[in-house]
C-alpha cells in the first residue's frame, strides 16, 4: 500500500522517529508502526495531520 511506504519515506526524510511523528500528530507510536506496515489505514483527519507534519500533501502521501 502506497500510504504505508510514503509515510515512512517522508518520516525518514524529515529525520523523525516513529515516536516523534506520533507525538507531533497526537497519536501513539504503535499506530504509526501499524500505518507504516500497512496494517492500518489512517483516518482522513490523521492523514491530513500526517501530511502537515511531514511537510507534504495528503495526495502525495496516498499517491505514487
Amino acid at each position: 500500500m502506497r500510504i504505508a511506504e510514503n509515510v515512512k519515506k517522508f518520516r525518514l526524510k524529515q529525520g523523525l522517529s516513529q515516536k516523534q511523528l506520533a507525538q507531533s500528530v497526537g497519536i501513539n507510536q504503535s499506530m504509526i508502526a501499524h500505518i507504516e506496515s500497512g496494517l492500518k489505514i489512517p483516518s482522513l483527519a490523521i492523514g491530513l495531520e500526517l501530511a502537515h507534519v511531514l511537510n507534504t500533501t495528503l495526495d502525495r502521501l496516498c499517491g505514487n
